[in-house]
């Protein structure tokens, strides 16, 4: 912060990483809380997501309840189709209307290198992370043991949502 800025006048940037499903769905009502803490309390907050269904879209919700704005990451072109027309998708088109800013990364290799990319690039422009994760090793290249390793390694903060212990805590 520079010195004689007023707090109020700087922006949160908080990017988020987490599961698409729960092994227990019913913990998610205890995550939605969990987030709530951190957002709630953060001011000019710009919320930083791909809208991936579960955490991210969670989040953004949450961010857009608060007041914030939501800066989307999306990982390919077509990443879009990665969305049926359910509820999922419509869910997805909805919030990707509320965005105020909307970045296309170029893929560049598989799938999984572009979630990575884009998961890592998520990090880079944000200042701290919210990490819905059950703390185990990502089940392909992208997912979100890798992004908070990256994290990690970055320097930054990460909120660890754990929805299988049950406890959340700054690492």
């Amino acid at each position: 912060m520079v010195a004689g800025t007023p707090q109020e006048d700087i922006a949160m940037i908080i990017g988020v990483t987490g599961h698409q499903h729960l092994q227990d769905p019913t913990k998610w009502a205890w995550v939605e809380h969990q987030i709530r803490s951190v957002v709630n309390v953060t001011k000019d907050l710009i919320g930083v997501t791909s809208l991936a269904v579960g955490a991210d879209s969670l989040f953004a919700n949450i961010v857009l309840e608060c007041g914030g704005k939501l800066y989307v990451v999306i990982p390919f072109q077509e990443y879009a189709l990665e969305f049926t027309e359910n509820e999922d998708g419509i869910k997805y088109k909805q919030l990707l209307a509320m965005a105020d800013k909307i970045e296309i990364r170029k893929a560049l290799g598989s799938k999984e290198q572009a979630y990575y990319d884009a998961g890592k690039h998520l990090v880079n422009i944000s200042e701290s992370i919210i990490a819905v994760w059950d703390g185990k090793p990502a089940a392909g290249l992208g997912g979100t043991g890798d992004i908070v390793k990256y994290t990690k390694q970055s320097g930054k903060i990460v909120y660890h949502i754990n929805p299988e212990t049950g406890v959340a805590k700054y690492i």
